[in-house]
């Protein structure tokens, strides 16, 4: 087998796993959806089991996502990009990256809402950076609480019990950057 099979071969589990990690599903919910046992997911996916077509089928299906994505196939033709947003806490998030692990990148659309919307702070592993395209954004961040307009950016570790809403009930929308594994976003401005 050459390397270049190999490499591919080798990189489904974690690209399995990430996808997996980013729906917020569990082994046991993806078990469920898939018909395909826990035990084989989690082998699959820690690189113990090879990826046949009867085990990838059912994952696309499930991830709603092309069979090549789940292998890591290079495109070729067509070069639209079919985005399949995923929906979570009342809000929609427009995966930009296509690569398993690392950062990622969404655009998310927080939708406008009438009256008072208590926050509900949430933590989780991570790194997050955002920058707020339209609308006024409503960050609450600790004991913080924060109006970014748009063209405002932040960023903040996400084990900091932190909350994402509109600021005056409209429609806000996002471009985020998430590292799973807390990394921060480097960016570097040439001077001349």
């Amino acid at each position: 087998m050459s390397d270049d099979l190999e490499d591919v071969l080798h990189a489904v589990g974690p690209r399995l796993r990430a996808l997996r990690r980013n729906r917020g599903m569990t082994l046991a919910d993806l078990a469920v959806t898939t018909g395909v046992s826990e035990s084989t997911l989690s082998r699959l996916e820690s690189g113990q089991r090879r990826a046949s077509l009867e085990l990838l089928l059912p994952l696309a299906r499930a991830y709603d996502v092309p069979l090549d994505d789940l292998v890591g196939a290079p495109r070729t033709g067509d070069p639209r990009i079919h985005l399949a947003p995923i929906h979570r806490f009342g809000m929609t998030f427009v995966p930009l990256s296509r690569r398993a692990g690392g950062v990622q990148a969404y655009k998310m659309i927080i939708p406008g809402r009438e009256g008072h919307v208590e926050p509900d702070r949430k933590t989780h592993d991570g790194f997050e950076w955002l920058y707020v395209l339209n609308g006024h954004l409503r960050l609450v961040l600790g004991e913080r609480d924060l109006v970014l307009p748009p063209g405002e950016a932040a960023e903040f570790d996400t084990t900091l019990p932190h909350w994402l809403g509109s600021a005056d009930g409209r429609a806000v929308e996002l471009l985020i950057l998430f590292g799973q594994q807390g990394q921060r976003s480097h960016l570097r401005v040439r001077t001349s």
